[in-house]
């Protein structure tokens, strides 16, 4: 039975697409469940629509993205961290912190899509922002004394 993927599905595929599967599979889980619906004539006919639409407004994002990113990279950001007499840092320097920071000097950015690395000491590092699907960004942070 061919079915359109609601919402994606592990190991069959992911939202939009028309996939080929048991039929007691559609009927009993993936329909009810609100992931699928029957690849119908005029089911496949509102897909081509959706898809269509979903790609202009996918461009608007990714420009709006990339946008983000190039402010990401361009601004330079501190961190202040408590630190004993030897220059060795208390705890460790999280993604909220760095979103926390970002915010105060006015991008917006979820800590969920912070990818940082080990942070050893004082001294600048450089973390990933994830600001869309395939649009990344370097941020360049600097731990300092508080």
């Amino acid at each position: 039975m061919k079915i359109i993927l609601k919402k994606e599905v592990a190991n069959l595929g992911e939202a939009g697409d028309v996939v080929e599967v048991k039929a007691g599979y559609a009927q009993n889980y993936l329909i009810p469940q609100g992931y699928a619906i029957a690849a119908t004539v005029s089911a496949l006919k509102m897909r081509e629509e959706t898809i269509r639409q979903r790609a202009h407004k996918e461009a608007k994002l990714v420009a709006d993205a990339e946008a983000l990113a190039a402010k990401i990279a361009a601004t330079p950001v501190k961190v202040a961290v408590k630190v004993s007499e030897t220059g060795k840092i208390y705890g460790s320097v999280t993604s909220a912190q760095l979103a926390e920071a970002l915010q105060a000097v006015g991008i917006e950015a979820d800590k969920k899509n912070i990818t940082l690395p080990e942070v050893a000491g004082l001294g600048e590092y450089e973390a990933v922002v994830k600001c869309y699907k395939a649009v990344k960004a370097a941020l360049k942070f600097e731990v300092v004394a508080e």
